[in-house]
């Protein structure tokens, strides 16, 4: 994206239209940032146009502002079938007190290749398993 239209990505009251054409708002990127930012943590996005998109967020899980963790691996799976004409890389890192520390990447392209797409019923449970294995405490 170049600063322009990452200024439109973070801004609540602003949409492409594209996806939900009778949407006035867009307020992913907005919720993520104000969540994370409650909870002590932060975020940043790096952008170039023409070669890619990197949105991190962290939050203290100590934290009485943070979120549940919820559906980790739910979440990252649907993230996975977005489509669209670019890469999907998942990076999970974790370091929580009292819990094991998780630090993995998942990529859309060699899921999909693994599993011969990701629109299959059974490519998708086989996926979630996936994913699920890889949050497992050891």
């Amino acid at each position: 994206m170049t600063r322009e239209e990452l200024a439109r990505a973070v801004d609540p009251f602003v949409t492409d239209g594209i996806k939900h054409p009778r949407r006035k708002v867009g307020l992913g990127l907005p919720f993520m940032i104000q969540a994370a930012c409650q909870a002590g943590g932060g975020w940043k996005i790096d952008s170039e146009k023409g070669r890619g998109t990197a949105v991190e967020a962290w939050f203290d899980a100590g934290n009485i502002d943070a979120p549940p963790e919820g559906d980790v691996p739910g979440m990252f799976r649907s993230a996975l079938m977005f489509e669209g004409p670019g890469e999907v890389v998942i990076r999970r890192l974790r370091q929580a007190e009292g819990r094991p520390p998780l630090d993995y990447e998942a990529r859309r392209s060699e899921l999909e290749g693994a599993l011969g797409g990701l629109r299959d019923a059974g490519a998708l449970a086989l996926l979630g398993r996936y994913l699920r294995s890889l949050e497992e405490d050891e």
